[in-house]
């Protein structure tokens, strides 16, 4: 199915905010009363929420968007950190009439969405941390994946990124029985971003974020109670000794691990499960 079928009925369009420029926004169900807002990973854009917003706009204003730095939004000559990343959201939410919403972030998503909501707790109602960056890291193995990743990313930043080189790195984020999901649509949409010269130019600072993954690690006895963690077996950064070591931290936290074969993009690869998942938790807190 294309991407452009999944966002049928799905309104996308560029909001403007007083420090970070404009934003590429994606939005469903803005009748609903209670919002949830999806941030993508690393590299990434709001596409990787193509087969959630129609379903869960059923029962929540739903948004996805993307990063400063990332995508097709505003691209400004700054050092970029999970921190600036955490403002740049809540200046969006401003520009949207936003006071307080349901946040849900994979990777660097769960990583800006956790210091967000470690900031200004009373802009968050739940908080589901999705595959995510920041996590103090307790393995040798989760040291490796982290080295790895930043090796990956680095192909699409010290060379010319390519149909290949894009290729890898959607393969990366994807459980192997899974691969068939990266089609030329996503390869082709990945590749074009990236081959932006606006683009080009951040892509070196966005990969430092990685280089200082331990300076801007998620305190994690302040976050909220009834977070979420939402993992899979096959993750292929920040595993799960990893994430049960977190969960232990966090006061009344709950620790899901998808069912359906998936690794860093449950939220594609599984999507029913996901917004199954999600309509749970949003609706009541629950994952049962």
């Amino acid at each position: 199915m294309s991407l452009w079928l999944d966002f049928l009925g799905v309104e996308i369009r560029y909001v403007k905010t007083r420090n970070f420029g404009t934003i590429r926004v994606a939005e469903a169900g803005a009748h609903n009363e209670r919002a949830i807002i999806f941030q993508h990973g690393i590299n990434g854009h709001f596409e990787a929420y193509a087969k959630n917003l129609i379903p869960l706009s059923k029962h929540f204003h739903v948004i996805a968007f993307d990063f400063v730095g990332h995508g097709l939004s505003s691209k400004p000559d700054c050092e970029y950190t999970p921190m600036m990343l955490a403002e740049q959201l809540g200046e969006l939410m401003d520009a949207m009439g936003i006071a307080k919403a349901h946040l849900s972030g994979e990777s660097l998503g769960g990583w800006v969405s956790a210091l967000f909501a470690v900031r200004w707790p009373e802009r968050v109602d739940r908080l589901m941390l999705n595959t995510a960056g920041g996590l103090p890291i307790v393995t040798e193995k989760g040291r490796q994946d982290l080295k790895h990743f930043i090796e990956l990313n680095k192909r699409n930043i010290d060379n010319v990124p390519s149909y290949e080189s894009v290729q890898a790195r959607l393969h990366w984020l994807m459980h192997p029985d899974n691969h068939h999901m990266v089609n030329d649509e996503l390869i082709n949409l990945r590749l074009g971003i990236y081959l932006q010269p606006t683009s080009r130019s951040v892509l070196p600072r966005l990969n430092e974020i990685l280089a200082h993954h331990d300076d801007y690690l998620i305190p994690l006895e302040k976050l909220p109670q009834g977070t979420l963690f939402l993992w899979t077996e096959d993750n292929p950064i920040h595993d799960m000794e990893t994430v049960k070591a977190a969960h232990a931290r966090v006061e009344g936290s709950l620790l899901y691990v998808m069912k359906g074969l998936a690794a860093h993009w449950p939220q594609y690869e599984q999507p029913e499960e996901f917004n199954a998942v999600a309509t749970k938790f949003f609706t009541d807190g629950s994952v049962a």
